[in-house]
């Protein structure tokens, strides 16, 4: 699903006229709307094709409109980004966790922002023999005699092993290396020491900062400017993975440079996304160039050089991953303005809050649908094992496709066809999953059908059936431990939309287990697995993965910043008073973005990863999994489904989880978690490595101690008579969706709300807008849309 600047002249016409001024607007969009019906299916398409093969070949000799890098200034970087070299560096011993945590230090020559471009590490102290403070080669400091942070080096012992807590056997030269990619709602993250989460399982974890799109640098003669523009977070993070993977080339830290696994959430699940799709990929250069990263210089010939040579050896450096496990990843923001509004248009029960909305998501999904059948989809069902088509097999190779029949699909206002079965099947696998992991449910409460808690021996004797049953029909009470999900940058899901239409008994705001009304409301102090340091404001509720994962935690979005209005909102734009100013100033902001930035390059299109994944110009991931919450609403679901799709054509192993119950950057539950994802990994694709299989479940054998069910009862909704085998219908599962994942207003400006957007708004000034969709169908639908622009109705 290669995506590389498609359909850019879709809105090549509306891109002129907004270039030429505001002045008469209607008669613009006239013009544009009579240049883009001249525009065929086609046309594009050929368009698309000849785009692609420009940059296939481009690639291969991908050259840079900066200066060649000098030997001295080459080696001037090499040596300022050598840690035996780094005057300041400092090591600290936790002896809770055996770890060593290396102080943060600077990971590029030239930084902007240093608070936001810093890098940090933290190692198991079964690597380490101690800390050489004197030079000799010999550690003085080891954890025995340890009392504060002492500057030095690191003594690695190569031959020590650690076993993880799922049999994965490690080295210090083979450890995985977990990268945690902040970048919180696409923002800054400032630097923070790395966490001990992961030293118990033999893994280096490194955390680092990045700037984002609420920055602004002061130059040498005092003036403030802004610098926040993609692709400054990851550029950051590839960057910190060149020092860091420098570092373990000249023995000063342990580690695999192969084995990286990019992680994060919400934004920083994007980021995550991104930093394994894009790998290695000569579009990123100039920029990690222009801040002195390591490993990455301009030739004489204006080629690149990525490599670095250590004793007489010539090494090649990477930036990107290996694999990556993503949580709630808010990406391709490309699509995801249509994707969103597709989703909630097809539950024909949804009541939107104006007349302009539902028309705004009617013209977008209209959009999605010619969008999606123009990348001519397939997915092979044995690579998703599943069974798309009905036949009983997973033998086939489907060509996804949407279709449009009003009295066909009536029941989800007339979309239906392959791509909407895939997505259904997908969500039936899911529900099935977490009904199938029941067993590693704990400290639950099961009740029988009069409402009666079960004695411990009645739930010691329970089968996986009847745990099925009693969870479809509602009959339990979670655990506070287990209820899973979390508020991502803003805040978590709000109670939104009232009531599941056509769904259980037609109300389903609370849920599976009565979670889908809401996730804690931020993401500060939910983790306490992992000891806060250096950034206390920074915080992940998912216990499971590094406290530094996430990013600085902010206040954005919804209702008083951009035009998109919360869930409960009557009102189209809080910023503007007129169509006519909004539509002008769409224009405007989407031709400055398309005009490319000062290396020739739309961020749009360096932040869309179905641009690079199969890419021949950058490499890709061994493996992906994305883990979103199936009732979050920060982002469609056929956003991760059409990263599945890319990836696995690619040849990519790729898997989404929808978490039945879970909100924005759900918890890992049921008996997952990275670890076991990440060994898991290394067992199937390193030779001589373990095979891994998930550990038997502990079945329950006292029940818990809650007074009362407070699961949902939808029976009358899945059809359980072989609990094997669950079902429900489509138009079902989009009301799903829509019941839990009114986060924002769906079909206008979705992701222009001041989260996901790539510059801030405020209450004054709009989120800046990029969408070429949502500008094409303000243009070529304005007289109607005007019409109801603020109307009231």
């Amino acid at each position: 699903m290669k995506i590389k600047k498609i359909l850019a002249l879709l809105t090549t016409a509306s891109l002129t006229a907004s270039l030429i001024g505001c002045g008469d607007t209607a008669s613009e969009s006239a013009t544009t709307q009579e240049a883009a019906s001249e525009i065929s299916a086609e046309s594009v398409n050929e368009t698309k094709a000849a785009t692609q093969e420009e940059d296939t070949d481009s690639k291969s000799v991908a050259t840079s409109s900066l200066e060649a890098t000098s030997a001295e200034e080459r080696a001037s970087i090499e040596e300022a980004l050598n840690l035996a070299n780094n005057e300041e560096v400092t090591w600290s011993y936790d002896k809770d966790a055996d770890a060593w945590v290396m102080s943060i230090v600077t990971a590029v020559a030239n930084a902007e922002i240093e608070d936001e471009e810093g890098v940090s590490v933290c190692v198991p102290g079964a690597y380490i023999k101690g800390i050489d403070t004197d030079g000799d080669g010999v550690e003085d400091i080891t954890s025995g005699n340890y009392t504060e942070d002492v500057h030095g080096q690191l003594v690695i012992d190569y031959e020590a092993e650690v076993t993880s807590s799922n049999g994965q056997i490690y080295t210090a030269s083979t450890a995985p290396v977990i990268l945690n990619t902040g970048a919180a709602g696409y923002s800054s993250s400032s630097n923070t020491k790395a966490s001990t989460s992961y030293a118990s399982e033999g893994y280096i974890n490194v955390s680092c900062g990045n700037r984002g799109k609420n920055d602004t640098a002061t130059d040498e003669n005092g003036n403030e400017y802004y610098t926040g523009d993609a692709p400054s977070c990851l550029v950051d993070q590839k960057a910190a993975s060149r020092f860091v993977r420098y570092n373990i080339l000249l023995g000063n830290l342990p580690g695999s440079t192969e084995y990286w696994v990019s992680t994060g959430g919400s934004g920083g699940g994007a980021h995550a996304t991104m930093f394994a799709a894009t790998s290695n990929s000569s579009d990123f250069y100039d920029y990690q160039i222009a801040v002195g990263a390591v490993g990455v210089y301009v030739n004489e010939d204006g080629t690149y050089d990525t490599t670095v040579t250590i004793d007489g050896v010539t090494y090649d450096l990477s930036d990107g991953a290996w694999g990556a496990v993503a949580y709630s990843p808010i990406t391709s923001l490309y699509e995801a303005d249509m994707a969103m509004a597709f989703e909630y248009y097809m539950d024909s029960d949804y009541d939107f809050n104006t007349s302009f909305q539902q028309q705004m998501a009617k013209y977008l999904s209209e959009e999605y649908m010619n969008y999606i059948n123009d990348q001519n989809l397939s997915v092979k069902e044995a690579d998703v094992e599943l069974d798309i088509n009905g036949d009983g097999d997973t033998d086939d190779t489907i060509e996804l496709s949407i279709e449009y029949d009003e009295t066909k699909y009536a029941d989800t206002n007339g979309y239906g066809g392959t791509y909407v079965d895939f997505y259904l099947a997908e969500f039936v696998s899911n529900m099935q999953w977490y009904l199938d992991n029941l067993d590693y449910a704990d400290g639950w409460t099961w009740f029988d059908e009069d409402g009666n808690a079960l004695s411990d021996e009645e739930v010691a004797a329970m089968t996986s059936e009847d745990k099925t049953a009693a969870f479809i029909e509602g009959r339990y009470a979670k655990s506070s431990s287990s209820s899973g999900g979390m508020g991502g940058p803003g805040g978590g899901m709000p109670g939104g939309h009232d009531g599941m239409k056509g769904g259980p008994d037609g109300d389903m705001t609370g849920g599976p287990g009565g979670d889908m009304t809401g996730t804690p409301p931020d993401m500060a102090g939910n983790n306490e697995t992992s000891e806060k340091t250096e950034g206390e404001d920074r915080s992940f509720a998912n216990a499971d993965v590094a406290a530094n994962s996430a990013g600085d935690t902010m206040d954005v979005g919804t209702p008083d910043a951009g035009t998109t209005q919360s869930a409960g909102s009557k009102t189209d734009s809080s910023n503007y008073s007129t169509y006519e100013e909004m539509l002008a100033a769409y224009q405007s902001d989407v031709a400055e973005v398309y005009e490319g930035d000062k290396y020739g390059n739309v961020i749009v299109d360096l932040y869309n990863p179905l641009n690079y994944i199969g890419d021949e110009g950058g490499t890709d991931p061994t493996w992906i999994r994305m883990v979103c919450g199936a009732s979050e609403g920060d982002i469609s679901m056929f956003n991760s489904l059409n990263l599945q799709i890319a990836f696995l054509s690619s040849g990519v192993d790729a898997d989404i989880e929808w978490q039945w119950d879970g909100g924005h950057v759900p918890s890992e539950i049921l008996g997952n978690s990275l670890a076991l994802t990440v060994d898991t990994m290394y067992g199937e694709y390193v030779d001589g490595a373990v095979k891994i299989t998930k550990a038997a479940a502990e079945s329950q054998t006292e029940n818990g101690d809650a007074t009362e069910a407070t699961g949902t009862d939808i029976s009358s909704w899945v059809n359980y008579d072989d609990t094997s085998a669950v079902s429900f219908t489509l138009a079902d599962a989009v009301s799903y969706r829509t019941a839990g994942a009114s986060k924002s207003t769906p079909g206008f400006d979705v992701i222009d709300y001041g989260q996901e957007d790539y510059v801030f708004g405020d209450s004054e000034t709009d989120a800046r807008h990029w969408s070429k969709w949502v500008l094409k169908v303000l243009e070529e639908h304005q007289e109607e849309l005007e019409e109801l622009f603020n109307s009231g109705m």
